[in-house]
């Protein structure tokens, strides 16, 4: 795949989107609309695993967007039958930015009693420890996932059905994984034990959907029945969904970066709707750090949630400082160093009549290493602005994410190097500040803000406090924060 654009590469990478159906015709076009409406959960590749009762199993798999590979009939004849899931995907584990076509998911396997296909959103912290056993018990791989773990795990089971290899091999796994699978007769879904990743229950029909997102059910027409709990197995059949849990029950720990940035504002979340939840953070931006100003302009369009908030408590107009060229794709063509240097600018424009003589607050979703907020803030004051305000609708990003999010070693994150008052000097801006930690808590439902004996959200890219131990990471000299 080409590079990402500039302006994407400052931005966490939202992991992977999954989606399966059962009990429909075609259940390949519910697919394609499906992953269409989870495109932002991953843009670098898709793949549709079908089961059709006279032709079998049938798999596609594609670099590039759901839209240009899923959307011709030749492609979509490939892929009949009533029973299907798919899968988009960013690079979290493997080969980042180099992927081949073998580590594009669903994964499939042809066991004893059948094949199973299998797709997952999430990290394996122990993946790194479970490939070597594998291969040194004879196991070949494939590609460079921790996704197929789970396969050769399955197949090393001794479990009389594929469910309960499922289970069996997923009681090994540590770490984030919400995971859509497949048999012959069977739609599967599960949860880890902390629910880190989300998953959802449809009802399309006679039939069901699993999905990401409650976004992605809206496209397709299914009713929004449930989320999947955390722990939770579902097993889905012509007769019906059967549940039961698996694993150890453990309070959950849902990530809560999910409300700040990487959910779809339309999504629904723990009963919340995320553009909601956006506006909250917002509100709760201005009570912690109001600031005078003429203007408040969301940087589009993660921020434009927050900046509406912001804007309604704070009393100062809203205005559409940036606008964003819709047509701007990650893999825009860069032939030559002045493009590349244009950067931003590429994707975002300042709209120079409102900013002019303006004291400007920007409401962004985060700060990752910078580069992006610098050049937005040097377009603002290029177009006449009297002052730059940043506000940031998440606490500091100071510590890497291992639980499916593709996020910069600890050293690149400039939260991790840099105290609030050395951020704002870096950005050159007049003021920089960042929602709290107990204000994002407030702004999810949390009166009380976070409890820090019991938190109820997975926030360690925040707080340092990681959930599951990454231990992979650590045995490749990862330092975990000092107990305080």
């Amino acid at each position: 795949m080409p590079p990402a654009h500039p302006f994407d590469d400052d931005k966490l990478k939202e992991e992977c989107g999954v989606f399966g159906v059962i009990g429909v015709s075609d259940a390949a076009n519910f697919l394609a609309l499906g992953l269409h409406a989870l495109q932002h959960r991953g843009q670098e590749a898709g793949g549709i695993v079908t089961h059709d009762p006279e032709t079998g199993f049938n798999s596609v798999r594609r670099f590039g967007y759901v839209r240009d590979n899923f959307t011709d009939q030749d492609t979509m004849k490939m892929l009949p039958g009533p029973l299907g899931i798919g899968h988009v995907r960013y690079s979290t584990a493997g080969s980042k930015g180099q992927t081949a076509i073998r580590d594009v998911q669903p994964f499939f396997g042809e066991f004893s009693m059948g094949g199973a296909a299998i797709a997952h959103n999430g990290n394996i912290t122990n993946a790194d420890a479970l490939r070597r056993e594998l291969i040194e018990r004879g196991s070949i791989f494939q590609s460079s996932s921790d996704s197929e773990c789970i396969i050769h795990l399955m197949a090393r089971s001794l479990q009389r059905n594929i469910p309960e290899r499922m289970e069996d091999a997923l009681r090994r796994v540590e770490g984030a994984f919400s995971v859509v699978a497949m048999t012959r007769t069977k739609l599967m879904g599960v949860r880890d034990p902390l629910g880190v990743r989300p998953l959802v229950l449809g009802k399309i029909g006679d039939g069901y959907a699993l999905s990401s997102e409650t976004c992605a059910l809206d496209i397709i027409g299914a009713e929004f029945i449930r989320e999947i709990e955390p722990g939770e197995m579902v097993v889905i059949t012509d007769k019906g969904v059967e549940s039961h849990f698996p694993f150890r029950r453990r309070k959950s720990r849902f990530c809560i970066f999910e409300h700040v940035y990487f959910s779809r504002p339309d999504s629904i979340l723990g009963g919340r709707s995320v553009y909601e939840t956006r506006e909250n953070i917002g509100r709760e931006l201005a009570k912690e750090s109001p600031v005078e100003a003429d203007l408040v302009c969301p940087v589009p369009d993660s921020g434009t949630p927050a900046a509406i908030g912001f804007s309604l408590e704070s009393g100062i107009p809203y205005a559409m400082g940036i606008i964003r060229n819709q047509y701007m794709g990650r893999t825009f063509i860069e032939p030559t160093e002045s493009i590349r240097n244009m950067g931003v600018r590429l994707k975002l424009n300042v709209n120079r009549a409102l900013i002019k003589d303006k004291r400007i607050i920007l409401v962004d979703d985060s700060v990752v290493r910078g580069t992006t907020s610098r050049k937005i803030k040097e377009m603002i004051l290029d177009a006449g602005a009297k002052e730059v305000h940043f506000r940031i609708a998440s606490p500091p990003t100071a510590w890497p994410c291992f639980y499916g999010v593709d996020t910069p070693q600890r050293e690149k994150l400039l939260a991790a190097t840099m105290t609030e008052e050395e951020m704002r000097q870096h950005l050159a801006v007049d003021s920089l500040k960042f929602i709290s930690l107990d204000g994002l808590y407030r702004a999810v439902g949390e009166a009380n803000g976070r409890d820090p004996k019991a938190p109820k959200y997975c926030d360690a890219c925040f707080s340092g406090e990681y959930p599951v131990a990454p231990s992979d990471m650590i045995d490749k000299g990862f330092e975990l924060k000092a107990a305080e």
